[in-house]
C-alpha cells in the first residue's frame, strides 16, 4: 500500500510537471498544443522514471540501461494511450482547454502504468 501512496504521489509530481511543461509551450511557445503535448510527455516520463525508480519502487535487479529501456517501453505504450485521448478530447469538444484534456488522459492511463511499471519494470525476480 505504500508503494501505491508513492506510485500517486510521484504520478502528481509527474503531472504537474507535464502540465506545466505543457503550458510555458503553448504560452511561450509558437508550438500548437498537439505538438506542445509531445514534449511534455518527454519531459514527465523522465521525470517520474528517477523518482519512480529512487523514492517508490528502488532500481530493479537489471542493469540502468535495462530499467530504461523497460520503463521507456511502458512509458511509450501508456504515453500513446493518453495522448490519444488527449487528442480526442480536444477534437471532439474544440472548446475544452488543453490542460482539462491533460487531466482526463492522464486519469484514464494511471492504472495501466500502475501495472506496467510495478510488474514489468521494478518487479523483483
Amino acid at each position: 500500500m505504500v508503494k501505491l501512496l508513492k506510485f500517486g504521489l510521484v504520478g502528481a509530481a509527474g503531472f504537474l510537471i507535464d502540465a506545466s511543461t505543457l503550458s510555458a509551450l503553448i504560452h511561450f511557445t509558437p508550438l500548437d498544443p498537439y505538438s506542445a503535448r509531445v514534449i511534455a510527455i518527454a519531459v514527465a516520463m523522465t521525470s517520474t522514471w528517477l523518482m519512480n525508480r529512487y523514492l517508490t519502487f528502488g532500481p530493479s535487479q537489471r542493469g540502468v540501461a535495462h530499467e530504461a529501456a523497460r520503463y521507456g517501453s511502458v512509458g511509450l505504450i501508456g504515453s500513446l494511450l493518453n495522448y490519444t485521448i488527449y487528442a480526442a478530447v480536444l477534437t471532439v469538444m474544440p472548446q475544452v482547454n488543453a490542460l482539462i484534456a491533460l487531466v482526463i488522459a492522464s486519469g484514464s492511463v494511471a492504472v495501466f502504468s500502475w501495472f506496467g511499471y510495478s510488474e514489468l519494470v521494478f518487479k523483483r525476480r
